[in-house]
Parts: C-alpha cells; sequence; structure tokens
C-alpha cells in the first residue's frame, strides 16, 4: 500500500483538515492547523506531502521522524502542527486497514468512558449563569471558563476581585459535586497569579490553566510551590522536549493538543511522560471533529488520563460546529458529560467529505483578535 495523494481543506468556523489516500482506497483523515494561521499550516502540509506521497502509510513512527526531525530547523507550532494532522491521518489509515480502533492499536482500551467538558466562557460574566446551567442540564459534570478578559500588568484589587467572583458564581451553580476548571490564558503576570490563585483556592477548581505565558515556564516552579490549586499548562508546548521543564517544575495538568503537539504519536508520548511526573493528561482541544476524535483515541488508551476539552457550542463556532462535518454524529453523543467507547476502525468517525469539499470553496481568514490596555498598550488574548 503506498500514499497516492494528499489533499488539504480550510472549512469554517476556523479549522484545517487534511485528507491522505492511498492507491488501496483506503482514506485517512487528520486536523492540522493554527488557528489563526491556518494557512501558514496548509503551506507546511503541501512541503511535508512531498515526502509522504509514494510511502507506505503504516511505517507511522518512521514518517513521524522524518517529518520532524529530516529537516535542520525543526520544531515550532507550525511544522509540529502540520505533523500532527498528517499523524493523525496515517494512524486513521492504519485503524481501517487493520480493522481496529486507534484506540486497540495504542494497547487496548484502559476506561470504557472518558469524561468530556463543556466550555462556558468567561471573558464577559454576564451570560455566564446561563451558560452553565445549560450545561449542566445537558449533563455535563464539568465547566471550563476564562478567569479574566483583559488583564492589567498588575491586576487590580478589583481585576482580582471579579475573577473570584466569576468562579464563585460558576461554583454555586455546578455545587459540590461537579468541577469548573478557569483558564488563565497568559493573561496574568506571574505575581498576580500568585495573588489570585490563593483566593480562588477555597472555590476548588479543577485546575488552574496556563497561569502564566508558555514562553515563562522557569516561572512554574516557584507558581507550583505557591499554588494551592492544582496548575495546568501545554496548549501552546509542542513537544516532549517542551513538556519536560513544566513537568519538572510540578504542574498537575498535561494538556498537549493533538493537532498542535505532534499528533497521537508524540502525545501518547507525552502522556507517558507525564506519568511519571505524577501528572495527569487533559488534552486541550476546542478544535473539530477530526482533532476531537484522535484525542479520545488517546484517552482511552491511557492511564493517567483525567479529562477531555471538546468544542461542541463554543463561541467561535459561528459558521459550522463540531457535528457540521461528520456523516454520523453517534461519537459524540455524550451520555452524562462522557464519550462511550467505540469500535468503528481508526478514528472511529466518518467525515462527510461531500460537506468538507464545499466548504473548502468559501474557506476562512480566522485570526484571533487583538486587544490593548486602557493606555493604548498590547493586551495578552
Amino acid at each position: 500500500m503506498k500514499i497516492t495523494r494528499i489533499e488539504t481543506f480550510l472549512v469554517p468556523p476556523r479549522w484545517l483538515f487534511c485528507r491522505i489516500e492511498t492507491d488501496d482506497g483506503v482514506v485517512g483523515w487528520g486536523e492540522p492547523v493554527v488557528e489563526g494561521r491556518a494557512e501558514i499550516v496548509r503551506t507546511a502540509v503541501d512541503v511535508l506531502a512531498e515526502y509522504l506521497v509514494g510511502q507506505d502509510p503504516l511505517r507511522i513512527q518512521d514518517h513521524w521522524q522524518v517529518l520532524t526531525k529530516g529537516g535542520f530547523y525543526r520544531g515550532g507550532p507550525v511544522l509540529s502542527s502540520a505533523v500532527a494532522g498528517l499523524d493523525q491521518a496515517l494512524w486513521d489509515i492504519a485503524g481501517k486497514t487493520y480493522g481496529a480502533p486507534v484506540h486497540a492499536l495504542l494497547g487496548g482500551p484502559v476506561r470504557d468512558r472518558v469524561r468530556v467538558y463543556a466550555w462556558v466562557g468567561g471573558d464577559e460574566p454576564a451570560e455566564l449563569a446561563e451558560q452553565i446551567s445549560a450545561q449542566v442540564e445537558a449533563g455535563f459534570t464539568a465547566v471550563k471558563m476564562n478567569g479574566a478578559g483583559a488583564t492589567s500588568p498588575v491586576a487590580t484589587a478589583a481585576e482580582t476581585a471579579a475573577v473570584v467572583a466569576r468562579v464563585a458564581a460558576a461554583r454555586d451553580i455546578l455545587g459540590p459535586h461537579r468541577d469548573v476548571a478557569v483558564d488563565f490564558h497568559g493573561r496574568f503576570t506571574a505575581a498576580s497569579a500568585r495573588r489570585v490563585l490563593a483566593e480562588l483556592a477555597p472555590l476548588h477548581p479543577l485546575f488552574v490553566e496556563e497561569p502564566v505565558l508558555p514562553e515563562q515556564g522557569h516561572l512554574l516552579p516557584g507558581l507550583v510551590a505557591a499554588s494551592p490549586v492544582p496548575l495546568a499548562t501545554g496548549e501552546r508546548l509542542y513537544s516532549r522536549g517542551e513538556f519536560l521543564p513544566a513537568l519538572t517544575a510540578g504542574i498537575a495538568v498535561a494538556q498537549p493538543d493533538l493537532s498542535h503537539a505532534g499528533g497521537i504519536s508524540e502525545v501518547h508520548r507525552i502522556a507517558s511522560l507525564a506519568d511519571t511526573y505524577g501528572a495527569l493528561l487533559a488534552p486541550h482541544c476546542p478544535l473539530g471533529p477530526i482533532a476531537l476524535a484522535a484525542s479520545l483515541q488517546v484517552a482511552f488508551a491511557t492511564p493517567n488520563f483525567l479529562i477531555q476539552e471538546q468544542s461542541r457550542g463554543i463561541h467561535y463556532n459561528k459558521d459550522a460546529d463540531l457535528l457540521s462535518y461528520l456523516v454520523d454524529p453517534a461519537p459524540f453523543r455524550f451520555v452524562d458529560g462522557h464519550a462511550p467507547l467505540g469500535d468503528a476502525p481508526g478514528l472511529g468517525i466518518t467525515v462527510d467529505e461531500a460537506a468538507v469539499r464545499a466548504a473548502d470553496r468559501s474557506g476562512h481568514a480566522w485570526r484571533n483578535p487583538v486587544w490593548r490596555h486602557p493606555d493604548g498598550s498590547f493586551a495578552e488574548w
């Protein structure tokens, strides 16, 4: 079996899909994307395809080595995301070839269902109570919210109080038996994060995500030591090498993204690395159906898995949603806040190819907003 063609599709709301076709007629799908830079990743996929076309798709680990290390200049979000989507598609082909779900190829499931959480915003708190209540009614046992919008370089007393008030409002609705995770999104300095974390502790967040920017990972040991709240990070880390300092610092939760951090192959290894540090896996995934399908395959086969992000109803999905490009939404019919174990081969989903090709004709040019402080200076989004 040989790879004969690799295609990419720029589909709303902000995703990039790839399709790998073989001479045996087996097709695999992946989701290689950097949100806001999808066109650049598309070009990277085209370049990497020069190597893959004509190759045996089942040599997944060998291809991963060449794609990530075959160029003298390595790493970075664009390259690792391009590799991630191609890697997902190769695993999809392998599962379909062997007639087994990817989680079986990774050693078999270690659980019968995967806990997922819903996103409820939080940048602007006005509709927070309504959003959380809706997710509780839908059966979710956990939600994630932004802790704050644009935040001053040193958070004011009012800003700090507002973060605590938002999480307190969430806790009131969720009660003591459901969970709330809080995303700082790198919007806080270490000093501000340390102050807010202490005040959030009585509200018992499941974790606080990205307490500081990823380039400030050298500050994580001090934050971990001072924080009474479990800390999580990793959506902007792309390899085991980048996760190692964060794990050494003592983070409680590793959050690699299956569409950014080298795909199924690398995230499976990151999970094993995290396990040696007593850290849990909570893959980042505010993306499309292929990324989520890949994430769930890893989750089912990972002993130290905690919870899975998913994008159904997320505020980015205005032109299309998680189910828009699937023939059958059954794999993402969550029951009591969990995704059930499936036995369909490959990634376990059937992509609606006609819908994908139609969407690609219009494409998208999604960009994240640029925020500024009241004095006109740049603010972290």
